[in-house]
This record gives structure tokens, C-alpha cells and sequence, in this order.
């Protein structure tokens, strides 16, 4: 009788049962391998976009990482901007590749699927994909992974891999880490970019106080103390800064310019405007050239200085204070009005169309006496036609009555009660437009 030796002797069915064990055994480690190197790549990334504040680096380490975790040979980061009218539009691209091939673009058609469906998208034969029928790919593009940066449902932006290194293409396990990459860096890049526009946002504010100080710089720090005469102007811009002007110029001891204009829109380019309309302006004064060749000139100059869509009304006129006349033109402005002793009112209009129109225009002067008693009233636009909540307009006749019932009251005083009843009228209805007055007073 034999015994069995059972260390000496196994059956097949031990060695297959073996084999599938270590088979199975090697998968596992595999797959926990993958997984300790997934872990390792999303921390550090975690780190290192997590530190950073600027977008352009937080991107790059995105794409960096990006590639080395899936192995691709480029790797584009393209966010949009939301604000477009386009569907979408590129706003940032940036991009790292590991192989001797030109910088790929992100193809209109991929992004419009991007937008549209908003999940990963895996293609290893992009040529022959039914998704992107009759689209021409790059002959050297074998493979895409294409995952969405979505914040509260929202697309801003797209991770795009190029080229899977190994031949056989970008897998399932690529498409998954890229996604939970996607979806660990979409809320820091958008906050990335949130921040640097509240400092792009913050800088401009500031620049646009000293704007604002320098534009008020240029307007008269004072009023004009002539014997005989009472004085004053005064601008509120609708914005901070505003394209309405006013000047009181001393060309001699006894003959003074006296001015407003009005420029075409608001904020800082009318306020450019109006900065060169000053110095157009203060420069024909000197010359001391009737005034319709100095509104010829100024017109000629801000013709050719500005685009063509840019334009400015302005009344100049220059008084005699030896013998109280106004020798004036009227470039496109709402006509200025000169209240006389006995309730008349002359218009003053005489002149021709707004400054920057016509390269040549055949202006016309025009000229009235200020009498004893006599109030002149300049002013934009923004007064009579500033609205209520009920889109009614302030209106000529009201300020007209408005002034007629203060006209003992001096020029500041008259100022600041046509500004008052503006803004009563207006009450909470938004200030459109820049309100400008000035007032001309001469003694009983």
C-alpha cells in the first residue's frame, strides 16, 4: 500500500485555481497602484492650485498635471467667456506638449458639443467619429479626452487631451481621473478669475477717481470777479466722470470767453473729449480771432482728432464788459437764453452745427447786450431733459418759469435752485445725463 505524498503531487485543477489567484491578485495591485498614483496626483494638485491665486498659474499647473495623468501629448485648457453674445467663446487658452507636434486648437464643432451636453467626451478615432461627421481633423490627432469646468451648472471652460501615448488610446480610467480633475479645479479657477476681475475692477475705479479729479482740475477752480457782473458755473457729470464742459478764458483786462459744451456720451471717453475741447478751446482764445474762425478752427481740429461718430455742441461767446455785448456762436447747443427788465427773452442761437460733423463748415456769429438787470442763462441738455419716473421731461417752460421767479437771487443761488428742482423732479429716477448751467448776471 502507497501513501500519497500531497506536497509532491498537485492536480491541474490546483494549478489553474492558482494561476487565477495570482492573476487576480496582480489586477488588484494594479488597480490600487493606480489608484495611490491617482490620489497622489489629485493631491498635489490640490496643493498646488489651491495656493495660488493667478489664474494664468493655477491653468498651467492644471495642464501640467493634467497630462502626466493621463499620459496624453498635449493638453489644452480653454475657459469662455460667458459675457459674449457668441455660444462661447475662447477667453484663455493655454497649453503643454511633450512631443514634436504644433499647438492644437480646439475645434468650434468640439466646444459646441461641449456646450451643449456638458459631460466627458472620449473619442479614439476622431476621423471616424459619427459624433463629428465630415469634420477634418489633424492628420496627426489620433485620440481626444475632452472633459467641461462646470460651476453650479454653468460651462466655463473645457480640459482637452491630445494623443494617448500608449497606442491602444485613452481608456474609461483616464476619462474618470480627468473628469474628478475637471471637477476639483473648475470652482478654484473661477474664483481665480472672479478675484483678478474684482482687482481689474477695483484698479479701474481708482483710475477713474483720478480721472475724475483731473477732470475736475480743468474746469474753473473760481468765478470770474468782474466789476458790474455776477458769475458762476457748475457741472454734476451722470457718471464720475462727465463729457459736459464749462470755462471762463480772460482774454484782456476787459473781454472775457465764456463757454459750455456738451460731448457726445458719458464716462471716460467723452471725458477725453472734453479734455481736448478745453485745450482746442484755450488755444483759439489766445489768438483772439472773431469767433465764428475760432469755432472754424476748434471744429476743424476735433473733426480730425476724433472718430467720426464723436462730436460736441458748445456755445463760446466773448464779453465786452466795457460795452456789455456778447459776441457769441452757437455750435449745435441748446440755445442759451438772456432774461431782460420787462419779462423778454432772446434766444441765442445763431451759429451752425455741432463741432466734429464737418471737416469744414461755414460758421456765423451773433451778437446781443446784456442790459442793466439782465440774466444769462447757458446750460446742456441734462436740464430740460431730465425725467421723472413717469418719463416726463424738466422742460424749457419750467425752467424758464423757475428762473423769472428768482432773478434777485445771485448767480450761485440761481445755480443751485435750478439743480435742486432737477433732482426734485427726478427724485429716484436715475441722473442720465450731466447737468450744466451757466449764469451770467449783470447789476441793476
Amino acid at each position: 500500500m502507497s501513501i500519497r505524498n500531497p506536497f509532491t503531487s498537485r492536480s491541474r485543477g490546483d494549478d489553474d485555481t492558482s494561476a487565477s489567484l495570482i492573476s487576480s491578485l496582480r489586477n488588484e495591485n494594479q488597480q490600487l497602484k493606480r489608484a495611490v498614483d491617482e490620489l497622489s496626483i489629485l493631491n498635489e494638485l490640490s496643493r498646488a492650485i489651491g495656493a495660488s491665486v493667478d489664474s494664468n498659474d493655477i491653468i498651467q499647473k492644471i495642464v501640467d498635471r493634467s497630462m502626466r495623468a493621463v499620459k496624453a501629448e498635449q493638453t489644452v485648457v480653454t475657459l469662455v467667456d460667458r459675457k459674449s453674445d457668441q455660444m462661447m467663446k475662447t477667453l484663455v487658452r493655454a497649453m503643454t506638449s511633450s512631443a514634436e507636434h504644433p499647438h492644437y486648437h480646439l475645434n468650434e464643432n468640439l466646444l459646441g458639443w461641449m456646450h451643449l451636453y456638458r459631460k466627458p467626451l472620449l473619442t479614439n478615432q476622431p476621423s471616424n467619429d459619427d459624433r463629428f461627421r465630415g469634420l477634418k481633423w489633424d492628420d496627426s490627432i489620433k485620440s481626444i479626452l475632452c472633459v467641461p469646468l462646470v460651476v453650479k451648472s454653468e460651462l466655463v471652460g473645457v480640459i482637452t487631451t491630445y494623443n494617448k501615448k500608449d497606442e491602444q488610446g485613452f481608456t474609461e480610467a483616464d476619462q474618470r481621473l480627468l473628469a474628478i480633475i475637471a471637477g476639483q479645479s473648475a470652482q478654484i479657477v473661477e474664483n481665480a478669475r472672479l478675484y483678478e476681475e474684482e482687482k481689474a475692477f477695483a484698479t479701474m475705479q481708482e483710475q477713474v477717481k483720478m480721472a475724475a479729479q483731473i477732470q475736475n482740475d480743468l474746469l474753473p477752480s473760481s468765478s470770474p470777479n468782474i466789476a458790474g457782473y455776477d458769475i458762476a458755473g457748475r457741472t454734476i457729470p451722470a457718471q464720475m466722470v462727465g463729457g459736459d464742459y464749462f470755462d471762463f478764458i480772460s482774454i484782456s483786462d476787459t473781454r472775457w470767453a465764456i463757454c459750455l459744451g456738451d460731448v457726445t456720451g458719458k464716462g471716460l471717453p467723452a471725458s477725453l473729449l472734453m479734455a481736448n475741447l478745453q485745450a482746442t478751446l484755450r488755444a483759439q482764445s489766445l489768438l483772439d480771432a472773431p469767433v465764428d474762425e475760432s469755432i472754424m478752427r476748434s471744429n476743424r481740429a476735433i473733426y480730425q482728432s476724433t472718430d467720426p461718430e464723436k462730436f460736441a455742441t458748445l456755445f463760446y461767446g466773448v464779453l465786452d464788459v466795457d460795452t456789455h455785448k456778447i459776441s457769441f456762436c452757437n455750435a449745435g447747443h441748446e440755445n442759451p437764453m438772456l432774461f431782460c427788465d420787462g419779462g423778454k427773452i432772446e434766444r441765442l442761437e445763431t451759429g451752425g452745427m455741432a463741432l466734429g460733423v464737418l471737416d469744414d463748415f461755414p460758421y456765423r456769429a451773433g451778437d446781443c447786450t446784456i442790459s442793466a438787470g439782465g440774466t444769462l442763462v447757458i446750460f446742456s441738455d441734462g436740464i430740460p431733459d431730465a425725467t421723472n419716473e413717469f418719463d416726463h421731461p424738466f422742460g424749457e417752460e419750467r425752467l424758464i418759469e423757475l428762473i423769472n421767479d428768482n432773478r434777485t437771487a445771485s448767480s450761485a443761488e440761481l445755480i443751485d435752485r435750478i439743480i435742486d428742482a432737477v433732482n426734485a423732479h427726478e427724485k429716484d429716477t436715475p441722473q442720465l445725463d450731466d447737468l450744466t448751467l451757466v449764469v451770467v448776471k449783470r447789476d441793476s
